[in-house]
């Protein structure tokens, strides 16, 4: 080898030791991406610790759960600051909160907060498990992690309780006290456990010392505990898919974008949106603290719970349940609590597309529907009993109407595709006899009829039902029951009938039913 060679293996050798502009990494060229890099670069948040995030999942009913979470952290951040005054005493548990109201820097401002924010982590909380429902996100291999968050949400309510008693107002008391009856009343074991759990036997002192310790160490604890695991289980089975399934998907929204720094910045926009939302509302609608519990100013006050128990204490209101009748309406509350915590193992269809549910949609929509209803009634009737039949025509004619809604606008959505797919394709000829106007104002006043009749007749068969179970066998109660089953069984039959004349006037059943046909004739 020449000397000429040696010199040129020498400068090749350094040429490739030299980065070139192509080997050098891309530097950012915006404020926000360079300041995205700074944090890259020495924390390594760009590191695949966290799944990428699909396209389609780049929507805000994506991360309610999200936005839940924003709310727990504004809740530890204002809690943890208003610790440092309040006092859990019943001798200064008041006038600690007065203070921090009166006294501190922007305590007011911080006492609305963090209220408001706590009731945002409700409905949020409420928003993601209905979402979860009705887009079938319980379905395998994700049945443990609906449980989890299941577990969350009782734990937010709980939140809810605990902290309301605190300020010891003659309003939290008195709601507090109205919600510990409740839970006496609910069946045993959890009665037990749960008035043990949080009242003791210590008088005042030691019930509001355990809510303290329940709302700022223990459901704290459980809370984070139950995120971390249902942040585990959502980075082993990935974010679900839309209710469509991936094959109607287009390719650009199953693309996978960056956690970091992408995702990362389109939540913390989320957040901020929230946040100032909450700094708002608590700025132009400030509390006011109510005066301090004693048992005089308490016989001024009608007790009542909190906005997001008045569903079911409204419940609790109506005749039929009165005194005797609350284990009973405390025992379907569970039940249907029970139902929602083990639905992964109740719906085992592999269906989640909304328009082939149509029964599930019409049980979430009356959920939905019923507890709206329930709750506005319960805030404008505070104190009343409830007569029966009023209770029945309200919830009655309630389910009823969603269940028409519902079953309507199923039927639209079914015509509309099917009037696009036969589009292309020639009309074809009517095949049965279209009805008249007449018929159609007769049938539409039928319709009403029936409505009214089923009303009355579930809330005859609820009033029958809890007085047999409260009193014991009796004839009357007995007759009442068969009559207003009999008058239900009539007026579904006949709902069943007017909606299948309905469709056989359009030409659509797939199936045919010779009974209900008589005196119908095709052409």
């Amino acid at each position: 080898m020449t000397t000429t060679d040696v010199e040129e293996k020498k400068e090749d050798l350094d040429r490739k030791s030299i980065p070139t502009t192509e080997d050098l990494p891309k530097q950012p060229k915006g404020p926000v991406e360079q300041i995205a890099n700074w944090f890259d670069t020495r924390l390594g948040l760009s590191y695949p610790f966290l799944r990428d995030a699909p396209a389609y999942s780049i929507n805000p009913f994506y991360w309610l759960g999200a936005l839940t979470v924003v709310a727990f952290i504004i809740q530890g951040i204002t809690g943890t600051m208003m610790m440092l005054y309040y006092v859990p005493s019943p001798a200064q548990a008041y006038s600690s909160t007065l203070y921090i109201f009166q006294s501190v820097s922007y305590g007011r401002f911080l006492e609305t907060v963090h209220l408001y924010t706590a009731y945002a982590m409700i409905v949020l909380a409420f928003m993601h498990m209905m979402r979860g429902y009705f887009v079938s996100v319980y379905k395998k291999p994700r049945e443990a992690m609906w449980i989890v968050g299941m577990l969350m949400g009782f734990v937010t309510l709980g939140f809810g309780f605990t902290g309301y008693l605190l300020p010891w107002t003659v309003v939290s008391y008195s709601a507090t006290h109205v919600g510990v009856g409740m839970i006496s009343a609910l069946p045993q074991p959890f009665s037990r456990f749960l008035t043990f759990l949080i009242e003791g036997n210590s008088g005042d002192s030691g019930t509001l010392l355990r809510f303290y310790d329940l709302h700022v160490v223990v459901l704290p604890a459980v809370l984070l505990l139950l995120l971390l695991t249902k942040m585990y289980m959502l980075e082993a089975q990935g974010i679900s898919p839309p209710a469509g399934g991936l094959e109607s998907t287009p390719e650009k929204m199953k693309k996978l974008i960056p956690i970091f720094p992408d995702v990362t910045f389109y939540l913390v926009e989320l957040a901020a949106l929230f946040g100032s939302a909450m700094l708002l509302i608590s700025a132009v609608f400030p509390l006011t603290l109510p005066p301090q519990y004693s048992p005089a100013v308490a016989g001024q006050y009608i007790s009542q719970p909190d906005w997001y128990f008045l569903w079911v204490y409204q419940i609790l209101k109506l005749q039929v349940f009165e005194t005797a009748g609350l284990p009973v309406a405390l025992s379907v509350v569970t039940l249907i609590l029970i139902v929602l915590l083990l639905l992964p193992f109740i719906d085992r269809s592999e269906t989640r597309s909304i328009g082939k549910k149509m029964k599930f949609v019409t049980l979430g929509a009356i959920f939905v529907a019923e507890l709206a209803v329930l709750s506005v009634w319960g805030y404008l009737t505070p104190g009343h009993v409830i007569p029966n039949e009023q209770g029945g025509l309200v919830l009655g004619g309630t389910a009823l109407l969603v269940i028409l809604g519902t079953v309507v606008t199923y039927r639209i959505f079914a015509r509309a595709r099917k009037s696009l797919g036969m589009k292309a394709t020639p009309k074809a000829q009517p095949t049965t006899q279209p009805l008249t106007r007449s018929a159609s104002l007769w049938t539409a006043m039928s319709f009403v009829v029936l409505l009214g009749v089923a009303t009355f007749a579930i809330s005859g068969c609820i009033s029958s039902a809890v007085g047999l179970i409260v009193q014991g066998m009796s004839s009357s109660l007995i007759e009442t029951l068969v009559l207003s089953l009999a008058g239900l069984a009539v007026s579904v039959l006949g709902i069943v009938y007017f909606l299948y004349r309905l469709e056989l006037n359009s030409g659509t059943l797939k199936r045919r039913i010779k009974v209900f046909e008589i005196g119908w004739k095709d052409e």
